[in-house]
């Protein structure tokens, strides 16, 4: 299973997308500094991620949820996401 998944910035509320085979190592990986990106804004928080079947259709799906570039496109999908009992 592959992921892409939004993290979201305690500290500027920034967004960062990205995608892993395994969410929780990918979310320490951030969380401990080891991406230079994504370092400076420490600490970080998964509030959204899609399920994928395969690496490339993971990679497709962040590269469209990249292309939006709009807050309030990545906003919704929060909101739809924690509105829904799927969870």
């Amino acid at each position: 299973m592959f992921y892409v998944y939004i993290l979201e910035s305690e500290k500027d509320n920034s967004f960062y997308i990205g995608q892993t085979n395994d969410l929780n190592k990918r979310i320490d990986f951030h969380n401990q500094g080891l991406s230079k990106y994504t370092s400076r804004k420490i600490p970080w928080r998964i509030v959204y991620f899609e399920k994928y079947n395969t690496r490339t259709e993971a990679i497709q799906g962040e590269l469209f949820l990249k292309k939006q570039r709009n807050r309030t496109f990545y906003l919704s999908l929060i909101n739809k996401r924690s509105g829904s009992s799927a969870g």
